[in-house]
């Protein structure tokens, strides 16, 4: 058998992990683990079964200042949506800032840690 290799998660930092694992489990609908390593550590799991995000504690955190290239932003997660308008609202409802006036078929916020995230439109 020849060695495999799979992406199993995306971990971003944050000054909390458990803030962070709500507002996306609440948008996402996904359920988070239990946090560890004394809630430094908190894992939302992917029901479908594919990519799982995780959110670890780092106390000195800076958000990304996009689009200002200040502090850039390290990457973003495009979350795919049939209805962005909806999204919009659900977004802001948890804690999200919006950083580009929404267009027709994408938006782009600031999560409650700051990192950047976009809501694409599909056809459903």
């Amino acid at each position: 058998m020849s060695p495999s290799i799979r992406l199993s998660c995306v971990v971003l930092d944050c000054p909390d992990p458990a803030v962070l694992a709500r507002f996306y489990g609440e948008l996402l609908g996904w359920q988070a683990d239990e946090p560890r390593d004394e809630g430094r550590w908190v894992t939302l799991r992917n029901p479908e079964g594919g990519v799982h995000l995780a959110f670890q504690r780092d106390p000195d955190f800076q958000p990304p200042t996009w689009p200002s290239r200040e502090r850039p932003q390290m990457l973003h997660l495009d979350l795919d949506v049939t209805d962005v308008e909806t999204y919009h609202r659900r977004a802001l409802e948890l804690g999200a800032t919006l950083l580009q006036d929404p267009p027709r078929d994408f938006a782009v916020y600031a999560d409650p840690a700051g990192h950047p995230f976009c809501l694409c439109r599909i056809d459903g």
